[in-house]
């Protein structure tokens, strides 16, 4: 059941469920020190519980071009799988692309499209169309 982002009627699907926690766990375990939402709130709390009002977009986007560029110096090894349970590790163990060089291009789609990609794009779109944005499962 593949997960991703919906504004009005776009849906960028990112993949499975957990992969998308992970996403979110790694931002969190690594860039706010002070526990989930504290540092990031309108992506981590807002989208990731609710949804991120389109009004938001602006802020949210500055968010995550801090959080790209700070996970791009993290190397792949110190992904989060789920920052509720950090002995768990992804499925697919150490076994990544060589194209995978840091946290900011790990998470990727199954078109090769970054997280953060689709994300940019999820909220140009929120912006345009006055839409929020919701994280749904298809």
């Amino acid at each position: 059941m593949p997960v991703g982002f919906l504004v009005d009627c776009f849906f960028y699907e990112v993949g499975h469920p957990d992969f998308l926690h992970s996403f979110f766990s790694t931002i969190s375990f690594h860039l706010e020190e002070e526990g989930w939402g504290t540092k990031y709130p309108l992506l981590m709390n807002d989208l990731y519980n609710d949804k991120l009002k389109w009004h938001d977009v602006p802020k949210a986007r500055n968010q995550l071009k801090e959080i790209e560029e700070q996970l791009s110096k993290y190397s792949p090894e110190q992904v989060v799988w789920d920052i509720d349970d950090l002995s768990k590790v992804p499925p697919w163990g150490d076994k990544i692309s060589s194209k995978v060089t840091n946290l900011a291009n790990y998470f990727a789609t199954s078109e090769g499209k970054t997280f953060f990609e689709v994300l940019y794009n999820a909220m140009d779109v929120a912006e345009e169309d006055k839409s929020d944005i919701k994280i749904i499962k298809m």
